[in-house]
């Protein structure tokens, strides 16, 4: 006599329920999320609708001549001394690193000095450079000079410009770049230099390959921020951005407005270069748990819902 509860015979298939897997619903987020929204609108509404302000006036100014002309200063600055500053910020580096201490010691003492004193005064000190050395010449130490020249129209004040942000900018990348280096693990060196590698050729094909998840993301926070010190060269008079609006106003004292052109622009400047470093920080993080965490939807995040294919993901993969 059989039964109907009868447990099926050990070995067949079980069909099983689907998991249904239910999302944690962040309420706080929404309350927060609400009252940021609310304050931005009044924020929002308040600067638009000051008439002291003055909208037209920065519509006018913004693709004003001296003001373009002001903003590709402002960019070749910025190009130019970031090379600057990364190239000589690796070669810093690799000579911090080096086992030889004078290498590594002027590199630390290169460091120390352009990190220990303000742009503001190195921007100066380039400027006016011929007040030290009227003529700036090479020969050999101590002995015949073969080729000088006057250090005022050696140096102008755009080379004194790329003087002092680039060769600063060179000592922080330097640490940026040391720190990159040294989040490799020992192995791969060691693994190198097994395979008969020479210590250039590690470092150019092996070390800092790796090194760029790590010296990428601080790199463009530099770059960013490089494009807002370039603010700092209307100490020696160098036509940029900031010159350009300074100029501006000083004739028709329209300052508020002005300086809103210039946000405005600094504002846009750094928005692409910001899209531009979240596509190189995507590239180089592919493969990686954080690659993978950056393809989360804004809304999962901040919300707690997931949405698409996502929604039922514990569901369809417990089938």
């Amino acid at each position: 006599m059989s039964s109907s509860s009868e447990a099926p015979p050990t070995g067949a298939p079980i069909d099983a329920e689907p998991i249904r897997a239910v999302p944690v619903r962040h309420y706080g987020r929404w309350v927060a999320g609400v009252i940021i929204l609310f304050v931005a609108f009044i924020v929002i509404r308040s600067v638009i609708t000051n008439d002291a302000l003055q909208w037209p006036v920065v519509g006018d100014y913004l693709f004003d001549d001296r003001i373009l002309r002001g903003l590709q200063n402002t960019l070749i600055l910025t190009v130019i001394s970031m090379l600057i500053g990364i190239v000589g910020g690796i070669l810093l580096a690799v000579m911090r690193l080096s086992p030889n201490p004078l290498t590594s010691g002027a590199a630390a003492l290169y460091i120390w000095l352009f990190r220990g004193t303000p742009l503001i005064t190195q921007l100066i000190i380039w400027n006016f450079l011929a007040l030290a050395y009227p003529r700036l010449g090479l020969g050999i130490p101590f002995g015949p000079e073969f080729v000088s020249w006057d250090t005022n129209q050696l140096i102008t004040q755009f080379t004194a410009s790329l003087l002092g942000l680039g060769l600063n900018e060179a000592a922080y990348m330097a640490e940026i770049v040391r720190g990159g280096i040294q989040s490799v693990d020992d192995g791969q060196l060691e693994a190198a230099g097994a395979l008969g590698m020479s210590r250039t050729r590690t470092l150019r094909r092996i070390i800092l390959p790796q090194a760029m998840r790590v010296i990428i993301p601080p790199t463009g926070n530099e770059t960013i921020s490089m494009l807002k010190t370039t603010a700092l060269v209307v100490v020696i008079g160098y036509y940029e951005l900031m010159v350009a609006v300074q100029t501006i106003y000083a004739q028709n004292y329209k300052t508020v407005p002005l300086l809103l052109t210039a946000g405005a622009w600094y504002l846009f400047m750094t928005s692409v270069l910001t899209l531009i470093q979240i596509q190189i920080e995507k590239r180089f993080s592919r493969g990686t748990s954080r690659g993978e965490a950056n393809k989360t939807k804004w809304a999962g995040r901040m919300l707690g819902f997931r949405f698409g294919s996502g929604a039922r993901g514990g569901g369809e993969k417990a089938r």
